[in-house]
């Protein structure tokens, strides 16, 4: 493929790295090839080879080693973290609006998925969803936040599919929602009780095969965070304006 007269140098050196590795089918923790064995199959100055890594590193694509060497990375969903976090920490004035969009998503993201896990899901990993929420309950009792447990229960519903992406999507916008919420200073979930009440509802709806009832829970979860991070939000603004 040709590429377009306007592709900065940078990015096509980049590109090329990527490439040399995808076509010798390098797999993640693989050594990459010298600095100057890339400066000679890429035909690029030693200084070109070092920015470009540096720009794949920052992308986990490849890892530098300091004295050992350049590795192929994991690939992972950080840098996505990472710059959704910025993204929705720089939008000031739609503070609530963004923390909104970050949830909407993984709204739709859970209910389409959790159609498709409840046809597969077994009695013994029900039981293991129901015994995370148990421990959430006594979290909640005692006083001890629980975000943690949250993400346990998620990632161990969808745990059956199988599939490896799933718990990454949803870990990255975890991640971004709990750091802006903690940097904001808002709450980010509702009461524990409520937090608790709704997972259950969600297990006790897929041990009733009731996939509807399942995504109506899921969404009850996410628009119960939704609205008190927005009523925070206003209350946050009267605040400051003194009335």
């Amino acid at each position: 493929m040709r590429r377009m007269s306007g592709e900065p140098r940078n990015s096509r050196i980049q590109r090329e790295v990527v490439q040399l590795i995808l076509d010798r089918k390098l797999q993640p923790g693989a050594p990459l090839p010298t600095e100057a064995e890339l400066m000679e199959d890429l035909g690029i100055s030693r200084n070109s080879v070092r920015e470009a890594l540096k720009a794949l590193q920052a992308l986990d694509i490849v890892e530098i080693r300091h004295g050992y060497g350049t590795y192929v990375g994991r690939a992972s969903l950080t840098p996505l973290a990472d710059g959704l976090t910025f993204r929705t920490l720089a939008r000031h004035e739609d503070d609530a609006d963004a923390l909104a969009e970050i949830l909407q998503v993984r709204e739709v993201l859970e209910e389409g998925l959790i159609h498709r896990v409840s046809a597969i899901l077994t009695e013994p990993e029900l039981d293991r969803l129901e015994a995370v929420v148990n421990r959430m309950e006594e979290a909640g009792r005692a006083g001890r936040p629980f975000p943690e447990l949250d993400r346990e229960f998620h990632e161990l519903l969808y745990a059956s599919l199988g599939n490896e992406l799933v718990p990454q999507l949803l870990g990255a916008f975890w991640t971004v929602f709990h750091r802006v919420a903690g940097a904001r200073g808002r709450p980010d979930d509702p009461t524990p009780g409520v937090t608790v009440r709704r997972h259950r509802d969600i297990v006790t709806a897929l041990r009733a095969h009731d996939v509807a009832g399942a995504q109506r829970a899921m969404a009850g979860h996410f628009r119960g965070i939704e609205a008190r991070a927005a009523q925070e939000s206003r209350g946050v603004g009267r605040r400051s304006g003194g009335r």
